[in-house]
């Protein structure tokens, strides 16, 4: 993660700064760069990640550059995310159209909910590593780890980048290397089934009750609020998880809810109530 400080200079990341330790990063492999234009010679790497080489850096530069580390706000990956999220969805929807003719629009909705979530794309960043490249200001530096809603935010904004500079074959291109994938994981049954369906078939199969869902926080403007969810089955309350609405978030809740089910052995494994869910076909 780069931090930009208020002098305007840049503060590497520990992969950048040679053979410093760096704290909370031992076993990462670390890469030493000589140039001292190091800026420059850290988005070259971020291109080498991506697989992809910007004809205008700016684009790229705007695209890993959090409000936090910004001159100003215009110059952040504000705008590129608003970009970049409508693109997401474009490439998504268009290919679920086309690959998957049979499927009802309500089925084609569940399986690119659970592609484009802000859950996917933060797990995409941190495959690619773009974290490395991430530019925030001190007061965001310090406070480990880096928000899901952050690193979503910057695979979103990189999408548009490669867009704005080579159009959308690039895009796409992108997209299908790291957003392909996961289609086929949420359609094979995999990843992003409706965590509240199985929550709820699993509460009222056990314990005879159905599950609640509960609002514990909410950031952000009207616009753009993010809200904070738990689930609850009677008396028990389970790990909250943050929603860009209250339906994203209710799934994450229903999720978490799910994953300590499994570790306290209630279920054998996610993937056995999602075969099961799958072999029971719709309602």
């Amino acid at each position: 993660m780069v931090e930009f400080d208020n002098t305007g200079d840049w503060l590497l990341p520990c992969s950048f700064q040679g053979d410093k330790e760096c704290p909370g990063r031992q076993g990462m492999h670390e890469k030493p760069i000589s140039d001292a234009n190091a800026p420059a010679d850290g988005l070259a790497v971020c291109e080498e990640r991506i697989g992809y080489s910007f004809r205008n850096r700016h684009l790229l530069e705007a695209a890993v550059t959090h409000a936090s580390g910004a001159a100003h706000r215009l110059a952040s990956n504000e705008r590129l995310e608003f970009l970049g999220d409508s693109i997401l969805g474009f490439v998504v929807c268009n290919r679920l159209y086309n690959e998957f003719p049979e499927l009802l629009e309500g089925d084609l909705t569940r399986i690119k909910s659970a592609v484009v979530s802000r859950e996917t794309c933060s797990r995409i960043s941190i495959e690619l590593g773009l974290i490395d490249f991430l530019v925030v200001g001190k007061g965001m530096a310090v406070n480990r780890p880096v928000p899901n809603s952050v690193l979503s935010d910057m695979f979103e904004s990189l999408v548009a980048a490669i867009f704005l500079d080579g159009g959308i074959d690039p895009a796409r291109t992108f997209l299908n290397t790291w957003i392909g994938p996961e289609i086929e994981k949420v359609v094979s049954g995999e990843e992003g089934s409706n965590y509240k369906s199985l929550l709820q078939q699993l509460a009222q199969g056990a314990y005879g009750i159905a599950p609640t869902y509960e609002v514990i926080d909410e950031v952000g403007p009207d616009h753009n609020k993010e809200f904070q969810v738990r689930a609850r089955i009677g008396q028990r309350r389970y790990a909250p998880a943050w929603g860009r609405n209250k339906k994203e978030a209710e799934q994450g809740a229903a999720e978490k809810a799910l994953e300590n089910l499994r570790l306290d052995g209630v279920i054998s494994s996610i993937e056995h109530v999602f075969r099961r869910s799958s072999e029971a076909g719709p309602h």
